[in-house]
């Protein structure tokens, strides 16, 4: 009985630390993804002349709209954290052994140091010349200070029996300072990108507005659009009323509305039109 107590509580013991390690990479995950969808839909809607909470999009719809750009990036790094993992498990292994470990040690303080001075440059760059500082330089950061601790802890377990041993404390405070330094690097990165990425979607847009689908709007009262790409045609009857209107190009269909771009839109000089999702008015598509 005390048996099967203890395998009972080894199940759940092993069960809580996958979820603890599982957990916080996750969470973060899932938090970069949405503030990169809310960055990117507000920087292209700022281009645009407008503010991203009239488009209404729910969580769902950032998750969304972060996955469609962020997928190959996504995958590239999961894979690289599978090599990751897979090289420092060999190199422990050597350690245990005894393979080469004074060439362990020795290079990886030297790819520490490497990486300590590429976080360095990469930070003085991005605050001496914020503008042109490339778009990847939190990442590099953020990767450049993973490997520093990465290669400090290969030397801290090769030499182990050489210096005191870190506490429990210590290495719970160093692992959370590193991942805290990582994480706001990625949500810099993020919102670089992220904008970037907004503001050449709204260029495309205006290149490519005659390819969007054409909208045919019909409603019972004018509208009173005020946009001269837009025609009003009255095709109703002296019984009823009915007006059509043309040029209109579909942008979006969010929050219960309708948004429209015509033909010619830019930014400096189009109008975006705006219609309620409902019995009001009629619309019609094609290409």
């Amino acid at each position: 009985m005390t048996e099967a107590k203890g395998d009972e509580r080894s199940t759940w013991s092993r069960a809580l630390g996958v979820i603890s390690a599982v957990g916080p990479p996750l969470t973060v995950a899932t938090a970069l993804l949405f503030y990169f969808g809310w960055a990117r839909a507000d920087a292209q809607a700022a281009y645009m002349g407008l503010n991203v909470s009239l488009f209404g999009y729910s969580v769902q719809d950032y998750l969304l709209i972060s996955i469609n750009a962020l997928f190959v990036p996504l995958v590239s790094i999961l894979v690289l954290a599978v090599v990751w993992l897979a090289l420092d498990r060999w190199l422990r292994r050597c350690i245990a052994e005894d393979r080469g470990r004074s060439v362990i040690i020795r290079a990886a303080g030297i790819a520490a140091l490497l990486s300590g001075l590429l976080v360095g440059i990469s930070l003085l760059l991005a605050i001496v010349e914020r503008a042109r500082a490339a778009l990847y330089t939190p990442y590099l950061m953020a990767l450049g200070v993973l490997v520093a601790t990465w290669c400090v802890h290969l030397r801290r377990l090769g030499r182990d029996g050489t210096r005191p041993a870190l506490t429990t404390e210590q290495r719970a405070v160093e692992t959370t300072l590193v991942l805290s330094i990582v994480t706001l690097l990625l949500f810099w990165g993020t919102a670089d990108f992220a904008q970037a990425l907004g503001r050449r979607l709204a260029v495309d847009y205006e290149q490519g507005v005659q390819f969007m689908p054409r909208a045919e709007v019909y409603s019972p009262t004018p509208l009173g659009i005020g946009s001269a790409a837009v025609t009003e045609v009255n095709v109703g009857t002296t019984d009823a009323a009915l007006y059509r209107y043309d040029g209109l190009r579909l942008l979006v269909l969010s929050g219960g509305r309708f948004f429209f771009l015509h033909d010619g839109w830019t930014p400096q000089n189009g109008t975006v039109i705006v219609l309620p999702d409902d019995n009001s008015v009629r619309i019609e598509f094609r290409r």
